[in-house]
């Protein structure tokens, strides 16, 4: 898998919070204790969230597995 092949498969703190209904620095908070796993890129330390980390986060919450882009067309759909 190339680089920017896994970069897309990768979202940002905005998008997941945005994708969650939560304020960004919730999701920065969970990511820090440990509830959902985010990735430091960047020498400013930017967090990022794989897809699939998302999916299984909301499972666990939710009891069902939700595909993403089901997910994502809801939240868009609004």
């Amino acid at each position: 898998m190339g680089n920017s092949e896994h970069m897309s498969n990768m979202l940002t703190v905005r998008e997941v919070a945005r994708l969650l209904h939560v304020h960004p620095n919730t999701l920065r908070r969970w990511s820090n204790n440990g509830r959902i796993r985010a990735y430091r890129i960047t020498p400013r330390g930017d967090r990022r969230f794989k897809r699939e980390e998302i999916v299984r986060f909301l499972t666990e919450l939710n009891g069902h597995g939700d595909d993403l882009q089901e997910v994502e067309s809801r939240q868009w759909s609004r």
